[in-house]
């Protein structure tokens, strides 16, 4: 017996289960707008150097006579954004190569027909300072790394709901001082936090939903989970197109978390964290109110406390300890489960945000960019998930980064002239790796035992925040070569999604509550090979069928 026969007796897949559903995937829907929030908010306009003899608007000169004062691009006849020449009678040399040119003292004018506003143009994040645009989004997904290591471990301890009505309430306050205060670096302060408080939303909204879900429905709220982020890239796309200004769009993605926050207070903790952590007349009362919800009033009041600790007895007995991150690596089940997904996590956000993060670079309405790239997610999602269901998490998870690899393998040898090809390979990549998260979440949660689940999915989030921060910097290696980043994105997911192929199967099977449960399985998978292997010899042709039933 276990805790998922409890939610069999009060209803594992009903009306309450709808419900809590949709309080805690409501809130993901703007996760994906923090995520690439900067696309729009960062957003590089066109500009060039302030020419006080041209721009004040006393100036006898005019926008026809810029050439005097901007040297041109060779390429585009434009004029340069970071330049301009010392004084204007150097226009007359012959010799462009003798023009003496300067930065641009005076600061810079922007073009406003895209954005009105964005944190380039509030704080001049051009020419010398552009690489500080990046050091914001670094400093962004810093802090999603953080939250991701610290707040897991202090959801296994303080429960889950504590950390997420928490961070609902972080993520509302530092959005808006984001938004509002007045300089550069106060911007990265707040940006960070919200990044932690990302963390703790995502981490305690998934294990709060498979928590309380049966077995057969953890594929499809894992799926929810994975399109909420899919609708939050959709959405992100008509509100920067409806707010232009980046003070009220940062507002906006974050104003919505005061209500949430108190929301959230309806949502129960989760039971079985609180049969474990000794908390049982605690998780007496949500149990039976959960099937007061479920319409199985009658089967909650035959439940008691006693009957609760019977059914976990096993669980209780081996949680004598407190859990620590440690315990990822002490066991080689555990071992090998954790750096097989700190892989699977690496790579799939290393690409994804590597692909996600620069729309600009592609020469396309950056709006309508970021519509294709949140779409294209709606088909991957959809695939991965049936291919869950019928074909298992390990195959599903492995093909999805291994044919995400090929894709961007490919993608890095074709010529840059080519750029629609680029394109389609670059969008069905993203969707590949749309798949990869979406059987991650909940891949990975079934993976991990109950004990230390939240620590486990701390770790693997941690190591996608690292690759989320990486990405950027591989893409300054465009500089020497243009094959580099796709090339280096495409090797991480084929060696990662090879990783994924030593996992054990989760498909309809019981969440593991404790390590040894986690060792249990991993040693009945070596026996089931070592069963193959011993009966080839003896059963020929028929032996298939004998090996189905006795690995079964």
């Amino acid at each position: 017996m276990g805790f998922n026969d409890l939610l069999e007796i009060v209803g594992g897949l009903g009306r309450f289960q709808v419900i809590n559903t949709a309080l805690l995937f409501l809130p993901i829907f703007f996760m994906a707008s923090h995520n690439f929030l900067q696309n729009f908010s960062a957003a590089i306009p066109a500009h060039r150097c302030w020419i006080p003899d041209i721009d004040n608007s006393t100036s006898h000169y005019n926008q026809s006579n810029l050439g005097m004062f901007i040297p041109l691009d060779a390429k585009s006849q434009k004029p340069k954004s970071c330049m301009r020449y010392r004084t204007p009678e150097l226009l007359y040399w012959e010799n462009d190569t003798m023009m003496e040119t300067e930065p641009c003292k005076d600061g810079w004018i922007y073009d406003g027909s895209t954005f009105s506003s964005t944190i380039v143009t509030e704080w001049d994040l051009v020419c010398n300072h552009r690489k500080m645009r990046q050091v914001a989004q670094s400093i962004y997904m810093a802090g999603v790394l953080t939250g991701a290591l610290v707040l897991g471990s202090l959801s296994d301890r303080f429960g889950r709901k504590v950390i997420l009505i928490i961070s609902y309430l972080t993520m509302a306050v530092s959005g808006t001082c984001a938004a509002f205060l007045p300089s550069f670096v106060t911007y990265c302060v707040f940006r960070c936090l919200c990044g932690i408080a990302f963390s703790g939303i995502v981490l305690n909204t998934i294990s709060l939903s498979l928590e309380w879900m049966a077995p057969k429905g953890r594929t499809v709220v894992g799926t929810l989970f994975a399109y909420s982020f899919t609708f939050g890239q959709l959405v992100l796309a008509g509100i920067a197109y409806g707010i232009r200004d980046w003070r009220w769009l940062q507002f906006s993605v974050s104003a919505p978390y005061y209500i949430f926050f108190l929301v959230s207070w309806c949502v129960p903790e989760s039971a079985r964290w609180l049969i474990i952590n000794g908390r049982s007349i605690q998780a007496l009362r949500n149990l039976q109110w959960v099937a007061r919800i479920n319409g199985k009033r009658e089967e909650g009041e035959k439940l008691s406390e006693k009957v609760l600790l019977s059914h976990m007895q096993s669980e209780l007995n081996s949680v004598k300890h407190n859990h620590s991150p440690l315990d990822l690596f002490r066991t080689t089940g555990m071992r090998k489960v954790t750096i097989c997904l700190m892989l699977v996590w690496f790579s799939t956000s290393f690409a994804f945000y590597g692909l996600g993060m620069d729309l600009q670079n592609f020469g396309v309405d950056i709006f309508l960019l970021q519509f294709v790239f949140g779409s294209i997610d709606l088909p991957s999602k959809l695939v991965g998930a049936i291919l869950m269901s019928y074909v298992g998490r390990r195959v599903t998870q492995a093909a999805s980064l291994i044919l995400a690899g090929v894709a961007l393998l490919c993608n890095a040898f074709i010529p840059q002239e080519m750029r629609m090809a680029r394109l389609v390979l670059a969008v069905f990549g993203k969707g590949c790796m749309a798949s990869s998260f979406c059987c991650a979440y909940i891949y990975s949660s079934e993976l991990f035992p109950t004990v230390i689940r939240q620590s486990g999915m701390g770790v693997v989030g941690m190591k996608a925040r690292m690759g989320s921060m990486v990405a950027p910097l591989v893409l300054m290696l465009s500089e020497i070569s243009p094959i580099f980043p796709p090339a280096i994105y495409g090797v991480a997911a084929i060696i990662s999604g090879t990783a994924a192929v030593f996992l054990s199967e989760t498909s309809n099977q019981q969440l593991p509550d404790t390590i040894e449960d986690v060792e249990a399985r991993s040693k009945k998978k070596k026996t089931e090979k070592v069963i193959y292997k011993e009966e080839i010899p003896l059963t020929q042709s028929h032996m298939p069928k004998r090996v189905l039933i006795d690995t079964v």
